[in-house]
């Protein structure tokens, strides 16, 4: 048990110390102000985005009861871009958090839709959920680039749609606790989450408030998405490879695997973080460029160990 404590609890602290000491500037001098200003923000918002992107996952694929769905693969990520390109045009220059909550309505109301959808779909063939997410997402972020061109706001969406850690600073993540906290409040609504996974009528015969918790856990991964995508952009993957390695490896007993969940998550992209950094130095690589390469490895690695 304390082998399998330390040995995380040691990956994460070098994770971190790789984190703080890798850049470009150098840490003498003004070091502390760095750390302070750059580093340990850089750092923070890396294991924050990861850790609720992960927990957002596991719970979207409880809702539709599918494990090849995300937000990224549901159409969500593309639904919180409409959502500030529609603010962008009519409120050029709203406050963030006016930004953040456009992002937040149009990823609730994108993540609904799909689940109207899916639930039309025949259960016989799981694959079809994820492609249909999939093409949902598609037709969603075609729009937005149609939009965005006709404005000449292409290259301000692109912002958005590839996740990076490079702009982060004290000041301009902290947005990014607040899909921490709702990773918490995930954590608390584990057991029921699980039981919303047995399906609708098994849920409702064990007294379960089906419809409410499907509620929540729609708000938990719309606004974690929302926020994600407004403070450092999308990033794929992380909720669909990450739950599918840990319940693969631990069951699916959200109480239990959750914690796990989240720490795979923030250790997965801070990693990737630090490989952008360092695979073409002094340059950078944005995560999600990073990700989006080791993300459909793993995917495609998932796919074939099914069968």
């Amino acid at each position: 048990m304390i082998r399998e404590r330390v040995l995380p609890a040691s990956l994460l602290a070098g994770l971190i110390l790789a984190s703080l000491l890798t850049g470009v500037a150098s840490l003498s001098g003004d070091g502390l102000f760095l750390l302070s200003v750059s580093r340990l923000p850089r750092t923070l918002a890396a294991l924050l985005a990861g850790a609720s992107l992960a927990i957002s996952g596991v719970i979207m694929q409880m809702l539709v009861r599918n494990r090849f769905v995300e937000p990224a693969t549901a159409g969500t990520g593309e639904a919180a871009g409409l959502g500030l390109v529609a603010v962008t045009l009519l409120a050029p220059g709203a406050a963030i958090w006016v930004k953040m909550a456009a992002a937040t309505f149009g990823a609730l109301l994108g993540t609904g839709l799909f689940l109207a959808l899916v639930q039309r779909l025949p259960r016989r063939d799981p694959l079809l959920v994820p492609l249909t997410g999939i093409v949902y997402g598609g037709i969603l972020g075609a729009v937005a680039t149609f939009v965005t061109f006709e404005r000449d706001l292409l290259q301000y969406i692109g912002v958005w749609m590839s996740g990076e850690f490079s702009g982060v600073m004290l000041g301009r993540y902290e947005f990014l606790w607040i899909a921490g906290a709702l990773g918490v409040l995930a954590y608390l609504y584990a057991d029921r989450f699980t039981i919303v996974g047995m399906g609708e009528e098994t849920a409702t015969g064990l007294g379960l408030d089906y419809r409410a918790v499907m509620a929540l856990g729609l708000l938990i991964v719309s606004v974690t998405t929302a926020v994600t995508v407004v403070s450092v952009g999308m990033i794929p993957f992380v909720g669909l490879v990450v739950p599918n390695i840990v319940a693969r490896l631990h069951g699916e007993n959200l109480r239990r695997t959750l914690p796990l969940v989240a720490f795979s998550g923030g250790a997965l992209v801070l990693a990737c973080d630090i490989l952008g950094r360092v695979i073409r130095y002094p340059y950078e690589i944005p995560v999600g460029t990073v990700l989006g390469v080791l993300g459909a490895g793993l995917f495609l690695w998932l796919l074939h160990a099914r069968r």
